[in-house]
C-alpha cells in the first residue's frame, strides 16, 4: 500500500495477534486492486466490561484514486461476531466485494443499458393525429399522438429531437413511445 495501514481499537485492548491478522488480510485486498492508497481498520468491542458474549464491529476504509470504500460489519446483523476473528473475516470479505466491483467499473466490466433509437421529427400531420421521425440511420418511422408522453402533441415542431421506442406496425416501423429531448437530456 502507497500509505501505512492504520488500525484503531475501541474499548478492547490493542492485541499483536488481532493486529497480525488484520495486517495479512489487508495485505491481500492489494490482489484484488493494486492502487489502494490507504485502509483504516476500526475494531470496536460493545461493551468494555464485558469479556464473554461481546459483539465486535468491525469497519474498514479503503481508498483507491477515485473513491473511499467502506465496508462495516455491524454486531446486530450477526451473533458469529461474538468471535473478533469472524467478525474482521466478514468485513475483509465485504471490502474485498466492493474493490472487485469497482475494478471492474473501473475496466468498463459493467452492464450497460442500450441507447434508445433517436431521430428528429420530419413530417407532422395534426389533422391526422401522426408524425414521422426520421432516425440516425436516415429511416422513417411513423408515431401516433397518443405515443407522445412527456409532451404535448400540438406542442411539436418539424425538427424536435425525439428517442422512442420502436416495434413494428401493420405499416412498417412505429414509434410505441415518443419521448422530446429537453434542453437538459443528453443521450449517449
Amino acid at each position: 500500500m502507497k500509505l501505512p495501514l492504520e488500525i484503531v481499537f475501541r474499548n478492547l485492548e490493542p492485541s499483536p495477534a488481532i493486529e497480525a491478522k488484520v495486517r495479512e488480510r489487508a495485505d491481500k485486498l492489494e490482489t484484488f486492486h493494486p492502487a489502494i492508497m490507504s485502509c483504516r481498520v476500526v475494531i470496536e468491542a460493545g461493551h468494555k466490561h464485558h469479556h464473554k458474549g461481546n459483539l465486535y464491529r468491525v469497519r474498514v476504509d479503503v481508498t483507491v484514486p477515485g473513491t473511499e470504500l467502506v465496508a462495516n460489519r455491524e454486531p446486530h446483523q450477526n451473533h458469529a461476531h461474538e468471535d473478533v476473528y469472524v467478525a474482521m473475516r466478514d468485513a475483509f470479505n465485504a471490502m474485498r466485494r466492493q474493490l472487485e466491483e469497482y475494478a471492474r467499473r473501473r475496466r468498463g466490466h459493467v452492464k450497460t443499458h442500450e441507447v434508445p433509437p433517436h431521430g428528429h421529427i420530419v413530417e407532422l400531420l395534426p389533422e391526422q393525429d401522426f408524425g414521422r421521425i426520421e432516425t440516425d440511420d436516415g429511416r422513417l418511422v411513423y408515431f401516433h399522438r397518443n405515443s407522445v408522453l412527456d409532451s404535448d402533441f400540438a406542442q411539436l415542431a418539424v425538427g424536435d429531437e425525439v428517442h422512442f421506442a420502436e416495434e413494428m406496425g401493420e405499416r412498417g416501423p412505429q414509434a410505441s413511445s415518443v419521448h422530446v429531448e429537453g434542453k437538459h437530456h443528453v443521450v449517449g
